[in-house]
C-alpha cells in the first residue's frame, strides 16, 4: 500500500493525497462510514456506493466472534461477504477493552474477554489480530492497542501505552507470516498528555519488524471520549510533530463536520465515527447551516428538504415534513432515508474539503464553514 500526497501542496498543513490499496484507491482526506459487524446500519453496499463511499470501516472484533472465520472464509473473504468492493480498514479491538472494561482481563499476552453475545471466554492478542485480518482479506489492519480511559490517571495510561508499543512490535513480526497485501497501522496513545503522545508516535515511526518492515500508516486513537476541542488539537498537533509525513495519518473515532474541518487543518488524513448514522437514527440531521431535529414539531409542516444545498436521494425526494411523519409514527423508512443524508452530507464535505486544499482556498473556507455549521438556525 502507498499514500502518494498531491503535488503541488498550497496548503501548509492540509494535504490532499491518493491511498493506492490492494482494494483500490482512495482520495485523502477522506471518511469511513463505520460497518461494525459488515453493515453501515440500513445501507446496502450500492447505496454507499453511490453516496460516495470509498472506503468503510469493520470492527475486527465483532466479526471475530460472529459470524466468524470459517463463514467469512467460506464467502471469499469480508467484501464479498458484504457485497462491498472498495477497499476495507479494520479496527482491531483496542476499543472493546475500554467498553468492556466488566467483561475482559489484560495481560501481556492478550485480553482475555467474555463473549457479549454467549459470555464465552475467548482470547484475543495482538499476533491473532493480524492473522485473523489477514484470512478475512482486510484490505488495512489496525494493530491491537490498549485503550484506557484518560481519566484513570498518568500511571495507567503510561502502562497502557507501553503495552501499546510492545503489541505494536508483535503485531509488526506477526504480519511478517502473513501472505497478503494487508497494510498494517500503528495507533497513537499516551491519552491527555501531549508529551506522551509525542513519544508513542515517534516510537511507532521508528519501528521495525524482524525483517525491517515498518508501518503502512498510523492511527491516532483514545480520542473523542470527553476530551476538549481544545485538547484534541493539542494532541493531534504533539503526535503529527513525530508522524512521517510520507504515510497517511487516521483519527480514529471522531468526529462532528467541524471536528474533521479542525483535524483535517492540522494534517489528518482519514476519519471514521459513527455520529451520522447514530444520530441519523436518533433524528438528527446534518446540514450547512447546522445540526436539524427532525422530531421537532416546526417541521410537521415543512415541505422543502432537510437541506436545499445536497445531492442526496433523501433531499431530492422527500421534505422535512415526510421524514418529520415517518419518525413520529415509527417507520423504519426514516431513519434509513436520515442515514442516506448524514453519511452523504459527511462523504461530500470531505470532497469538497480535497477541493479547497486543492486551489490553496481551505484556511479561509474553513473560518466561513464553521460559522455556517455552528449557526443556531436548525439547531431547534
Amino acid at each position: 500500500m502507498k499514500w502518494l500526497q498531491s503535488n503541488p501542496q498550497k496548503e501548509e498543513k492540509p494535504r490532499t493525497g491518493s491511498l493506492h490499496t490492494s482494494g483500490g484507491i482512495v482520495e485523502t482526506p477522506n471518511f469511513m462510514p463505520v460497518g461494525t459487524r459488515g453493515s453501515v446500519r440500513g445501507l446496502s453496499s450500492d447505496v454507499l456506493s453511490r453516496a460516495g463511499t470509498e472506503i468503510l470501516l469493520v470492527n475486527l472484533f465483532h466479526l471475530w466472534l460472529r459470524p466468524g472465520e470459517n463463514i467469512l472464509k467460506g464467502s471469499g473473504g469480508i467484501r464479498p461477504f458484504m457485497g462491498w468492493k472498495g477497499p476495507i480498514l479494520s479496527d482491531s479491538g483496542g476499543f472493546q477493552i475500554l467498553s468492556l472494561k466488566e467483561r475482559r482481563k489484560v495481560s501481556e499476552e492478550g485480553v482475555h474477554f467474555q463473549s457479549p453475545y454467549d459470555g464465552a471466554p475467548v482470547f484475543l492478542s495482538p499476533e491473532e489480530v493480524v492473522r485473523f485480518s489477514g484470512s478475512i482479506g482486510v484490505t488495512i489492519a489496525m494493530v491491537l492497542d490498549h485503550l484506557v480511559s484518560p481519566d484513570e490517571g498518568e500511571k495507567k495510561n503510561r502502562e497502557a501505552l507501553e503495552r501499546t508499543l510492545r503489541w505494536a512490535k508483535r503485531s509488526l513480526d506477526a504480519r511478517e507470516s502473513v501472505s497478503t497485501e494487508m497494510a498494517l497501522f500503528g495507533i497513537v496513545q499516551g491519552g491527555l498528555d501531549p508529551e506522551l503522545r509525542k513519544f508513542c508516535a515517534g516510537e511507532l515511526s521508528g519501528m521495525m519488524g524482524a525483517s525491517g518492515a515498518t508501518f503502512d500508516g498510523y492511527g491516532i486513537g483514545g480520542l473523542g471520549i470527553g476530551e476538549s476541542p481544545e485538547e484534541r488539537v493539542s494532541l493531534v498537533s504533539a503526535a503529527l510533530e513525530s508522524l512521517p509525513e510520507d504515510k497517511p495519518r487516521y483519527l480514529m473515532g471522531v468526529g462532528y463536520p467541524e471536528d474533521l474541518i479542525q483535524a483535517v487543518g492540522e494534517g489528518i488524513d482519514l476519519f471514521d465515527c459513527v455520529l451520522p448514522t447514530r444520530n441519523a437514527r436518533n433524528g438528527m440531521l446534518f446540514t450547512r447551516s447546522g445540526r436539524l431535529i427532525i422530531r421537532n414539531a416546526r417541521y410537521g409542516e415543512d415541505y422543502g428538504p432537510i437541506d436545499k444545498t445536497c445531492s442526496c436521494m433523501t433531499c431530492q425526494s422527500y421534505s422535512r415534513a415526510y421524514l418529520h411523519h415517518l419518525f413520529r409514527t415509527g417507520e423504519m423508512l426514516g431513519p434509513v432515508l436520515n442515514t442516506i443524508h448524514n453519511v452523504t452530507f459527511y462523504l461530500s464535505l470531505m470532497k469538497e474539503i480535497r477541493e479547497q486544499i486543492v486551489i490553496g482556498t481551505f484556511s479561509k473556507w474553513k473560518h466561513s464553514m464553521l460559522e455556517h455549521l455552528n449557526s443556531r438556525g436548525n439547531h431547534e
